[in-house]
């Protein structure tokens, strides 16, 4: 199960962690817009769909060739969740060096975007102020403290890898081998 994990694991994460930085280095954060939008959520999401498919690869090959053809849900969503795991810590450890060596004024960027847009939405008074605040503690936290900042690039990318590994472990859960019929 550990080969499984560490194989399928780093696939996954190599293609999320060089897709990411990939795209970061296109948009370079350089914009106003950073890139932002619904087009670039959309291109992001079916990056880790892509990636995250290796979740469900990963099950379906312990199981037919480790496992004698059978899991439980139980252990399909264990190695699953461990295989996103695996990936997500990639993608972390990516980003921390992409954004500490190479965007390092990128959350300031992120935090003026999401001033302009709270701005052009008509919030106005205490809940203005109040969500103006919000943004200025997160980006704090996020350019100092790494406990922070590590959560919240997880927060990024796990909860994606979790869902494929739900439905690929309902999806793959098997309780008796396969049987192969023949004809005599």
């Amino acid at each position: 199960m550990k080969k499984s994990i560490l194989v399928f694991g780093l696939i996954s994460g190599v293609i999320i962690s060089t897709f990411m930085a990939t795209m970061m280095a296109i948009m370079g954060c350089s914009n106003e817009e950073m890139g932002g939008g619904a087009g670039s959520m959309i291109i992001g999401f079916t990056a880790m769909a892509v990636a995250f498919s290796f979740v469900f690869i990963g099950i379906r090959n312990f199981r037919d060739k480790q496992n004698g053809g059978i899991i439980t849900f139980g252990k399909a969503f264990l190695l699953g969740f461990m295989i996103s795991l695996v990936a997500s810590t990639l993608y972390v450890m990516t980003w921390a060096v992409e954004y500490h060596f190479f965007l390092p004024d990128f959350m300031d960027k992120y935090a003026a975007m999401q001033v302009k847009q709270l701005q052009e939405s008509g919030l106005s008074g205490a809940k203005l102020e109040e969500a103006l605040k919000e943004i200025e503690t997160a980006s704090y936290n996020y350019k100092h403290k790494p406990l922070f900042f590590v959560m919240y690039t997880y927060m990024e990318i796990l909860p994606v890898g979790i869902i494929i590994t739900l439905i690929s472990a309902l999806i793959l859960k098997r309780k008796t081998p396969k049987t192969v019929a023949t004809t005599t």
